[in-house]
């Protein structure tokens, strides 16, 4: 028998654990979910593993690749989870986090009210090294060797072990840096250290501490973690199995390179659900699509124009900047967990707070003792008494019990109540879905609306309704969509080097020998992973404003090879273009705005193969859908429950079409279709969403 070459795709999530299996021999792909574990997530992992190699009749053996897109080092942040942290910049500098910028939550009225959050690391934890680079990179005052001495020995007396080392202007020399971590490696081996000029070799001191700051906080932990797994899955086979962890900028990178680099993982779960929904909705036609990911704590959205997921600089975890490139995903706290609450004013509350896995929802049985969205579903018979396909029995009777004390409170009927937990889940859905387009000069209403994960698609046609949104996409198996997307995802590094120049004074030599620098940075990494040179690509940006701009604007530029003068002119031509479409105005006729370049950046990507998504014709004449039962649901707490049609997913054939009310399940996830609302299946599996222009309003 052939050796099988099995890739498997885990996406760990805070209730469920996702697992797609591809056999590249075959083609064949498999998909099944296992309960997360969050005391330790790595049991979780190694469970999905022997779930899947079950499902395929597979061993260890068989396992080529295995990728990863964990929220450890996300949950880390977002808990504010931060063990002491020391950080060591120039002497003088030493209140750098405490200023950060001039700049207040919700705008300059909340300055009376707002109070300043606690700093990544307090100010007794800073110390200063004498020392100065300008931002050239020439040295103005040398590094004091004695001085780093004495600050590594005061740091390795206080206990303090992990650390952040950020000069100013190290992005145009590391050379005080390196020093630095050398005298840390002496006299404070212990020492888990991050430098600034590894992490992010860019301008902006503030941003570059914080982003530095933050990948040494999380290093520890997430080392920790992807060794254990690491170590786990060589037990299995005896061997190193290829283990690949997700980035936040769309990529994956071997797990012996990630706890290197452990910040390019905070956004890995949401960046490898908004790839994965690419690749489906652009093989299904769709090339402007935005994408909604539910899962058991929040939901993430995202932009995709042209199969290309949006990306930016300018994100952050929690409380804490980040200015690594990441997908750029907004994530609310509307997930299937999430609790509904009353505040103190008595007004009814969804999230962010959520039930989780442990003790879950009420209808889970484990001890949860608040209502949910998912036990406002339950009680709407939105969703079936029992989820991945009978594998979890819900307890109906306690949701109801709960849904009934939170109505009783409202002074409303429990259908009311239900129905008024999931309207104000589905706006806060909305509001994410407007703030990831209108933010881009874009409108929501010329997209199409790919849902997914397991609490993704229960509120579609409410979005449809409240976006104006005429076209709504399902993927098969939308529960593991993110779990499909690490293997649809290639190795990527990104490099960047600051080249503060004005357009008309830029040398195009030296433009071109810093993309080369960049260059052999990403062939050496992409060498590291295994690629030959004729198969490695290599991608070219670099960050534009108008001269006396605080912030820039990233445009494609050509190869080195290909950089001249009247390419640069291209580069600042694009620019202007972008900026238009971004702010609705750019200066590109005006001689006296100049263009100025700031930052030069270079992607190195090792393509992989991707699964093929395969095409299923029509048939005709194509059967009319089948319900596999009926019961009560409740579309309108005016109208009450409607006897409504079940429908299997896995037995509506392509062509079929579903008129609502129907509810469409699957093992993973469901589809409640609202009244007025039509489905259709695809030759490529998806279900189809749009609003029937003869149906009433839901």
């Amino acid at each position: 028998m052939a050796q099988r070459r099995i890739r498997i795709g885990i996406d760990t999530g805070g209730t469920f654990t996702d697992v797609v299996a591809l056999d590249g021999a075959s083609g064949e792909l498999v998909t099944t979910k296992t309960p997360s574990t969050p005391a330790n997530p790595a049991d979780g992992f190694l469970a999905g593993i022997d779930k899947v190699l079950g499902l395929l009749g597979a061993t260890a053996a068989d396992i080529e690749a295995v990728s990863h897109g964990t929220t450890v080092a996300t949950n880390q942040l977002l808990e504010g989870k931060v063990d002491r942290l020391g950080f060591i910049t120039n002497t003088g500098y030493e209140a750098m986090l405490e200023i950060a910028r001039q700049s207040v939550p919700d705008g300059y009225g909340n300055s009376y009210f707002w109070v300043k959050p606690d700093r990544i690391v307090p100010r007794h934890l800073v110390r200063g090294v004498e020392g100065r680079l300008d931002f050239t990179g020439a040295e103005v005052r040398p590094f004091d060797e004695d001085g780093a001495r004495a600050v590594a020995r005061w740091f390795r007396d206080q206990g303090v072990t992990t650390l952040g080392v950020c000069f100013l202007h190290a992005y145009a020399d590391p050379v005080h840096e390196e020093r630095m971590r050398a005298v840390l490696a002496e006299e404070h081996p212990d020492a888990v250290v991050s430098v600034s000029s590894q992490v992010l070799r860019e301008y902006r001191e503030y941003e570059r501490a914080m982003t530095t700051l933050v990948d040494a906080a999380v290093k520890p932990r997430l080392s920790a973690y992807v060794s254990n797994i690491k170590a786990r899955l060589g037990a299995l086979d005896g061997r190193a199995i290829p283990f690949y962890v997700m980035k936040s900028n769309g990529g994956v990178l071997s797990a012996d390179e990630v706890v290197h680099q452990p910040i390019t993982t905070v956004l890995s779960g949401p960046a490898a659900g908004a790839l994965g929904a690419a690749l489906i909705a652009q093989v299904a036609g769709h090339d402007r699509v935005l994408t909604s990911d539910g899962g058991g704590t929040s939901t993430d959205v995202s932009v995709v124009i042209g199969g290309e997921p949006t990306l930016t600089t300018e994100g952050s975890v929690g409380a804490f900047p980040s200015k690594i490139p990441m997908i750029d995903v907004v994530t609310v706290g509307a997930g299937g967990g999430s609790i509904a609450w009353l505040s103190p004013e008595g007004t009814l509350k969804v999230g962010p707070q959520s039930a989780g896995a442990d003790p879950g929802p009420l209808c889970y049985g484990k001890g949860g003792t608040e209502v949910t969205i998912t036990d406002a579903h339950v009680v709407l018979g939105r969703i079936p008494p029992h989820l991945l396909g009978g594998e979890i029995p819900l307890d109906v009777d306690a949701a109801r019990a709960g849904v009934e004390a939170l109505a009783s409170e409202l002074g409303l009927s429990a259908e009311a109540c239900a129905t008024g937990v999931l309207e104000i889940s589905a706006w806060n859905q909305a509001n994410a879905l407007r703030q990831v387009t209108v933010k881009r000069g874009l409108d929501v209403r010329d997209f199409t609306l790919t849902t997914f994960g397991g609490s993704g698609s229960l509120l579609l046609c409410r979005l449809m309704d409240v976006l104006g949104v005429r076209t709504v996409l399902v993927p098969p198996d939308p529960g593991n969509v993110s779990a499909f997307g690490l293997l649809t995802v290639d190795v990527k590094n990104d490099y960047v080097q600051t080249h503060v120049s004005l357009a008309d004074r830029l040398d195009v030599d030296e433009v071109v020998r810093l993309y080369e620098q960049l260059d052999e940075l990403a062939e050496a990494a992409l060498h590291d992973e295994g690629f030959p040179t004729e198969e490695q690509q290599f991608g070219y940006t670099a960050d534009l404003r108008y001269f006396g701009q605080a912030y820039e604007v990233r445009v494609p530029v050509p190869p080195p090879g290909a950089l001249d003068e009247a390419a640069l002119a291209g580069v600042a031509a694009a620019f202007h273009a972008e900026h238009r479409a971004l702010y609705g105005y750019d200066f590109a006729g005006d001689p006296t705005q100049q263009v100025e370049w700031v930052n030069l950046r270079v992607s190195g990507i090792g393509p992989i193969q991707r699964p093929e998504i395969r095409r299923h014709p029509v048939v005709e004449p194509v059967a009319p859908p089948v319900a596999t039962g009926r019961r009560p649901v409740c579309f309108d707490p005016v109208q009450g429950y409607v006897d409504t049609p079940v429908l299997w997913r896995p037995d509506l054939a392509p062509g079929v079409r579903v008129d609502g009310p129907a509810v469409i399940e699957e093992f993973g996830s469901t589809v409640p279709l609202h009244p007025g609302f039509s489905a259709r299946v695809d030759e490529h599996l998806n279900v189809v969403v749009t609003r029937d222009p003869e149906g009433s309003r839901a």
